[in-house]
């Protein structure tokens, strides 16, 4: 029977685990989908700003708990995992919102490309390549075991067009999107054709990661950058958080049973801009 309009777009009773849910953008996916009825696992290697989300939650009225998880060790990934089907009962969903860039390994007038240490460009590819696949790994298996599941990734603008300054983060988002690609397929042929994987590609959002990079710390003003950003974003504005959560609520919900391996943009117009 086709799912009604209601339940093409609902997350209800959902069983959710957010990676990097303490951060900017995750933490309002958190709220929103609480919001929504679904049961939301707050992951984050900084425990204080998990908690503090999940607090958001239950004193909103939602559901919510808070898990320690370093999404670069795969213990730390199996134990977040042990806690959250030991606390839900299992999982329906994972989004792997862990990720972002270094200020060590991007090029200024300081530091050339040259000199990049490759200390903090390992770290960069790293946290978002391999803190994509580890927890697709660990959390997978629970649904391939149970033959069904969503997995959304979360990609980048610089994984369609790189990006000046951030080498090693624009190849790491290159990849994520590959990946989302690749393990789309492998869950479909292996495993279950309810398994879906996706990802979404926010555009230009203030994170705590690139505000160095697109806001003047003394004025609050948009950098150089940040002024190209917006005149090449035909929006003319950076994206608020919140605007995410359509897009993911659709690709969370029975709607989009039939998008699958796909990498949507949210970027008011920048991927679509060719500057001219």
């Amino acid at each position: 029977m086709a799912a009604t309009l209601e339940e093409m777009f609902s997350v209800k009773g959902r069983r959710i685990v957010i990676t990097g849910g303490g951060g900017i953008l995750c933490g309002e996916m958190s709220r929103a989908l609480a919001a929504l009825g679904a049961r939301v696992a707050v992951l984050d290697l900084r425990e204080d700003a998990a908690q503090a989300v999940a607090d958001d939650i239950r004193k909103s009225g939602g559901a919510a708990f808070a898990v320690k998880c370093n999404v670069l060790e795969r213990a730390s990934i199996e134990a977040a995992r042990d806690e959250v089907v030991k606390t839900l009962g299992g999982l329906d969903v994972l989004i792997n919102g862990a990720g972002g860039n270094k200020k060590e390994a991007t090029t200024s007038d300081e530091l050339s490309f040259f000199d990049l240490p490759v200390e903090a460009m390992r770290f960069v590819f790293e946290l978002n390549i391999v803190g994509t696949i580890l927890p697709s790994q660990v959390f997978g298996k629970v649904m391939a075991e149970a033959k069904a599941g969503v997995i959304l990734n979360v990609s980048s603008m610089s994984a369609f067009h790189p990006l000046t300054k951030v080498a090693g983060y624009s190849a790491a988002k290159a990849a994520v999107s590959n990946f989302t690609e690749w393990l789309a397929v492998h869950m479909s042929q292996n495993y279950s054709k309810d398994i879906r994987v996706n990802a979404i590609a926010p555009g230009f959002f203030l994170t705590e990661q690139n505000r160095y990079l697109l806001t003047d710390e003394k004025t609050g003003k948009p950098t150089a950058r940040g002024k190209t950003i917006i005149d090449h974003t035909p929006a003319g504005r950076y994206g608020e958080p919140g605007e995410l959560i359509s897009t993911v609520v659709w690709l969370l919900g029975e709607g989009a049973r039939f998008v699958h391996g796909n990498v949507v943009p949210v970027d008011g117009g920048f991927n679509a801009f060719s500057g001219v």
